[in-house]
């Protein structure tokens, strides 16, 4: 250890590192419901809906979509809302944006409780502050791709020029430069898509909406796309809640997932969380055949600095497996750092435990 490098408590660290840190919240939503039936269309006290159970609503002609949630999403973050078909994770998203009117509960934006808003007020908020993606591109077929894009501008009442100057700027940055001119009908389904995120883009919202924007298309472009979110992500910082089914893009994307099953969240945490610490079978069953190294950060695994010999240093937030070489390789443990932090070490044994699916459970 190097002078003046105070060693760390290793799990309060971790911790902190996998997303337990303070960070601001963006949107919340406290004991959401939505129910489909019966006198569906009426408001309802949560407290009246907790103990029921779905035999108890099916008696009165009624189903949750949306199960008694309550979720925090913080600024900057993407937050994934996963499950199979039909829990609930598209329902929930449409109750976060409003598209659908929520049963009982709250959902917080900036500090307002969006169920309280006029219609004229949402409308302000959903053109200036929140963008919306979705599976099916949408895309208006007589226009232009920077048409396409600069629409949700036009509804803003922006200048035309400023218009073309904003659609331009974000086509170049979702790779789309030189396809200004062309029509929907002329692109190849990833690129359609790109003009989606554009146009969402255009805005510059605050608070971006994604429901399986990327399941309509084959395996390959799909992890283009994936890429290209994450390499958007790293510049422009946006608070996103993505709903998908698919656990593998689930933790590709996601700073913290919730996974829902019959309306309800069954599990919230980080991906490593998840298939470290499976709740129930149900989670379990997602989990089950993931690679733990490349989910799993040297953060996760690392001991407090023992002041014994190391062979080098490794990022706190580096996977498993792109460190494994190195550090099994060299036989002896590593540093870890955050930043100029060093908050503790991994062994090549730690590494191995990993490797051989004998991981730690916390």
């Amino acid at each position: 250890m190097g002078q003046g490098e105070a060693p760390m408590d290793a799990p309060s660290v971790a911790q902190e590192l996998n997303g337990a840190g303070l960070r601001g919240v963006k949107l919340s939503c406290r004991n959401v419901w939505k129910l489909f039936g019966a006198n569906a269309d009426r408001k309802f006290d949560a407290a009246d809906l907790t103990n029921l159970t779905a035999a108890e609503l099916g008696a009165r002609g009624q189903m949750a979509a949306v199960r008694d949630v309550t979720i925090d999403v913080r600024e900057g973050e993407i937050f994934v809302l996963m499950g199979l078909s039909g829990s609930g994770k598209s329902t929930l998203l449409r109750c976060l944006s409003r598209l659908i009117e929520p049963s009982a509960g709250a959902v917080m934006f900036e500090g307002q409780n969006l169920l309280d808003a006029n219609p004229a007020q949402l409308i302000d908020i959903r053109r200036h502050k929140m963008g919306m993606v979705f599976q099916h591109f949408a895309l208006l077929p007589h226009l232009t791709v920077i048409d396409n894009v600069a629409f949700p501008l036009s509804l803003q009442k922006v200048g035309k020029s400023e218009r073309q100057r904003r659609a331009r700027e974000v086509l170049e940055l979702v790779g789309l430069k030189g396809k200004e001119l062309s029509f929907p009908r002329q692109l190849s389904g990833g690129q359609q898509q790109r003009v989606g995120i554009a146009r969402s883009l255009a805005a510059n919202p605050e608070l971006w909406f994604l429901d399986e924007p990327f399941s309509a298309l084959d395996p390959l472009i799909r992890r283009e796309m994936q890429a290209e979110l994450q390499r958007l992500q790293s510049v422009l910082k946006k608070t996103i809640v993505f709903v998908t089914h698919d656990f593998d893009e689930a933790i590709r994307l996601a700073d913290r997932i919730a996974i829902m099953k019959d309306g309800a969240v069954v599990q919230l945490g980080t991906p490593e969380d998840l298939v470290l610490n499976p709740a129930t079978d149900y989670v379990a069953e997602f989990t089950g055949d993931v690679d733990r190294a490349k989910v799993v950060s040297a953060a996760r695994i690392m001991r407090p600095r023992s002041g014994g010999a190391v062979a080098g240093e490794v990022n706190a937030r580096d996977k498993i497996v792109d460190i494994a070489p190195r550090v099994i390789g060299a036989g002896q443990a590593f540093v870890v750092r955050d930043g100029s932090r060093v908050v503790g070490e991994i062994t090549p044994q730690s590494v191995l435990d990993i490797l051989l699916e004998r991981g730690t459970r916390r």
